[in-house]
């Protein structure tokens, strides 16, 4: 059985770059006749505005893109990252590394945009245990997105052995994404491609704990008028209670224009969708 998911974090309300990727994750599930999954990613939990994820949730049901089962909270979760932690030992060493002597010591600026780590701690203990790094291979990680086609990424010249478990004492995303979605049995992951440089590392681990690998489908991120990604940090305006929102978003992921959601489930065709990375949102 298809299953997908949605997983915004509660940093601030919907707006139309996160009703983007609900909308042609519900889309694809309903299409599949599948199951669709909501889960609130809350382990950053200095970033979560309070009450903001019972307003996601109000936003979805009030658009109609209703969900299966209970609403997952990362935070309720830690048990399950820290075995998968543990599992991970082998393959994994402490750092030390500041992120001022990170970006000193940088191979360069990695696929996105953070610095490549040079495996400085690789070799032995470091003075002072801050992060914990996944040690990655020099072979290329390759997958086919749904959308955006074949994809190949060699994550030791591209990204260096990346953090698990953060100086903060915060999991990082990468791993929790890894134990939710195979946690929670997802066979299709549907998103927007700002994620797509990071679907290599998620394979890795996926590797690494023996789980499997879901197919993946990269939607274009949605610009403002200025080109920059919608997002909260951008002040992304929330989205309002209409069908206007669902119109725009269906036009901005190229399908046809449609009087119902049961309607845009019949005509749902990614074929349709731009492979391009990014693109402007229409006024």
């Amino acid at each position: 059985m298809y299953i997908g998911r949605f997983a915004p974090s509660p940093s601030g309300p919907l707006h139309m770059g996160s009703l983007i990727a609900a909308l042609g994750s519900w889309l694809d599930a309903r299409a599949a006749h599948g199951r669709w999954l909501v889960r609130i990613e809350d382990l950053d939990r200095p970033r979560c505005v309070p009450g903001a994820d019972h307003a996601i949730l109000r936003a979805l049901a009030r658009l109609g893109l209703d969900w299966d089962g209970d609403v997952l909270y990362q935070s309720e979760r830690l048990h399950l990252y820290r075995a998968a932690l543990e599992k991970l030992v082998p393959h994994t060493y402490w750092c030390g590394c500041t992120r001022r002597e990170i970006a000193d010591s940088s191979l360069g600026p990695a696929v996105d945009g953070a610095h490549i780590y040079p495996g400085t701690c690789r070799a032995g203990n470091p003075r002072s245990a801050r992060a914990l790094r996944l040690r990655v291979p020099a072979q290329p990680i390759r997958f086919v997105d749904r959308v955006q086609g074949d994809q190949e990424q060699v994550l030791e010249r591209d990204i260096g052995d990346f953090v698990l478990y953060r100086a903060d004492g915060l999991f990082a995303y990468q791993l929790a994404v890894v134990v939710d979605d195979a946690d929670q049995r997802v066979t299709d992951v549907v998103r927007g491609a700002d994620l797509l440089d990071s679907t290599p590392r998620q394979i890795l681990l996926q590797r690494r704990l023996g789980l499997s690998t879901p197919r993946y489908l990269h939607l274009p991120v949605a610009l403002d008028a200025a080109g920059d990604k919608l997002s909260k940090q951008t002040a992304a305006t929330p989205i309002e209670a209409s069908r206007a929102p669902l119109e725009r978003a269906l036009s901005f992921l190229g399908q046809p224009p449609a009087a119902s959601l049961d309607e845009a489930v019949r005509n749902w065709n990614p074929a349709l969708i731009s492979r391009r990375r990014a693109q402007a949102l229409a006024p």
